[in-house]
């Protein structure tokens, strides 16, 4: 995992529904932690673009259901600024189950991927279909 040049603004906090952009069979996940995020005390934890989380499967397959995953966000709607000065927002917050070696769970990945996290993830880079 490498670091990402834009600095993307942290569109999405605990409690938040994801969609689940890949074929694993999960459809819906909720976001219960960010990975590596240091704030201050009490302060509830936020994410952003190519931040690594923990989510917990609400929509599914049963065998999917109420499990506590690893997932990369690749979308979302909070908008965000590339080095560049370009402007990113996408119409809806999704992400990708990863597992412990940072490896997509899924084979195929549906709709755009932001540009920051395949740059940041290279293994979801190569199941992505469009990067943005």
């Amino acid at each position: 995992m490498r670091g990402i040049k834009a600095s993307v603004t942290k569109g999405i906090q605990t409690g938040t529904k994801l969609n689940c952009a890949d074929n694993t069979g999960a459809r819906v996940l909720e976001f219960v932690s960010a990975k590596e995020y240091n704030s201050v005390r009490r302060r509830q934890p936020k994410a952003g673009i190519s931040d690594k989380i923990v989510v917990s499967v609400k929509e599914g397959d049963p065998e999917m259901k109420k499990q506590v995953l690893d997932a990369v966000i690749i979308r979302q709607k909070k908008e965000y600024r590339r080095p560049d000065g370009l402007r990113v927002q996408f119409e809806d917050n999704a992400a990708v189950l990863v597992d412990e070696a940072e490896e997509t769970k899924g084979t195929e990945i549906k709709g755009p991927v932001a540009k920051e996290a395949a740059e940041r993830f290279p293994k979801v880079a190569s199941a992505a279909t469009m990067i943005i």
